[in-house]
């Protein structure tokens, strides 16, 4: 029997409670604050894609080889690479799980329209000699393995933070944010800290109707799924009462062998719990990706993971909740890179003859990074909240420029035109 468990599903969502409050007026958020770009940059724009089938490669990475400095393509497989001028490296590196990565000379590159097409990894991997025939063994190595494959050093970080609410496929509400975390060592329970740097906000309530959707937790939400610094989050002592886990076709990434590990929970287990893959190189054992989902059989439950306030005349049914996070390596050295939250929501109302669905994204990506040499922490007066709402810290879109040196997710089609039709009510409301 599976006792006390329920409390640890709730710690990994309890940083992305929702509330859902009834407001008054209808606004548009902007500053005047302005930011200048003072440092040089590069900007290199594309879209990766399948060689053969030519569909896009979504959260696609791209390295500045030599570097720190990374990113993401988006959902459309499109990517927005910055590279300072004083960076002396030529080539970049694109990889893919399951794809054969490539390297390219920064000269053959235009400044955008760029098209990089890479390969499937074809070949059988029945070279990878599996060292156990139990897939529970092997996570539990692979967590044990863990003060050994990841940074044993405090890594002072800068990382890209976005969040979207859509009303079916109407997106209005972004926030953005460039965010400074003090990583702590993969071998201590210390906690990561985090300060906003930047950040901007774009809300369009009218579209909301009488409903304001936020999230409560801002980078902390992604920041958590880093589940090889809080494996406790998901991955309990009594795991193995919760969850059966089973070997899936190996693959490969950065041209490395991975195991991949489905896991779902036991039907005996009635509390939702979750259900994925897990990506395990071969030769270090260190987790390089996960994808996973919450298990909303039961919706009455699941939701009571997530709500946190919400009208009393209407009912908030959850309809989605999948997570992912991948890590990156150096030096044989792995740490946190991306990670994804999508969850969506069914509102129905009293009275009401249609409902109204919700879905937010919530994604951060390490942007650059290096050793904290000087043992300097975040100050305390600096240091963002794990309660914080992002949509209510950050500021407007007004500056072109805000972002300066900084990588950035490549925003979607749909979110630029949101973006463009607010700057546009901006405008004509201060007119």
């Amino acid at each position: 029997m599976v006792t006390n468990t329920i409390p640890f599903v709730k710690k990994l969502a309890k940083p992305i409670l929702i509330f859902l409050l009834l407001i008054g007026c209808h606004q548009f958020s902007y500053a005047s604050k302005t930011y200048i770009d003072t440092v040089g940059v590069n900007r290199y724009r594309g879209i990766v894609l399948d060689s053969k089938h030519k569909k896009p490669l979504i959260f696609a990475s791209i390295t500045v080889n030599g570097t720190n400095i990374s990113t993401v393509t988006n959902s459309q497989g499109k990517f927005l690479l910055k590279i300072p001028k004083k960076i002396n490296s030529q080539h970049i590196t694109i990889s893919f799980l399951g794809y054969t990565s490539k390297v390219i000379n920064l000269k053959n590159l235009e400044n955008k329209n760029n098209v990089i097409k890479l390969d499937t990894y074809i070949e059988e991997l029945s070279e990878v000699k599996i060292i156990t025939k139990d897939a529970l063994s092997l996570v539990k190595e692979a967590l044990k393995r863990r003060g050994e494959n990841y940074f044993n050093d405090d890594t002072n970080m800068t990382a890209f933070y976005r969040e979207t609410i859509k009303k079916r496929r109407t997106y209005v509400s972004l926030s953005e944010a460039v965010v400074e975390i003090h990583k702590q060592p993969y071998n201590t329970s210390r906690s990561d800290l985090l300060k906003l740097y930047k950040s901007r906000k774009s809300t369009d309530y009218r579209k909301l109707d009488t409903i304001a959707l936020k999230l409560r937790g801002g980078p902390f939400s992604t920041l958590h799924l880093d589940i090889m610094k809080n494996p406790h989050l998901i991955f309990t002592e009594n795991m193995d009462q919760i969850y059966t886990f089973t070997f899936d076709k190996s693959t490969k990434i950065d041209n490395r062998p991975i195991y991949v590990i489905n896991f779902k929970q036991k039907s005996s287990v009635s509390e939702p719990f979750f259900y994925g893959k897990l990506y395990i190189d071969a030769q270090s054992l260190a987790l390089t990706s996960a994808k996973f989902k919450v298990n909303l059989d039961n919706p009455e439950k699941a939701g009571k993971l997530f709500i946190l306030k919400k009208p009393r005349k209407a009912n908030v049914i959850p309809i989605e909740a999948s997570y992912q996070v991948n890590y990156k390596v150096t030096n044989n050295k792995w740490y946190y890179g991306y990670s994804r939250i999508q969850l969506g929501f069914k509102v129905d109302y009293d009275k009401k003859l249609f409902n109204s669905v919700y879905y937010s994204t919530i994604e951060m990506a390490i942007t650059n990074w290096e050793k904290n040499t000087t043992n300097k922490s975040i100050k305390l007066k600096d240091r963002l909240k794990s309660s914080v709402i992002m949509s209510d810290e950050a500021s407007g879109f007004e500056d072109a420029e805000f972002w300066g040196e900084y990588n950035v997710i490549e925003p979607e089609k749909p979110i630029e035109a949101a973006i463009k039709k607010i700057q546009k009510q901006l405008k004509r409301n201060k007119n």
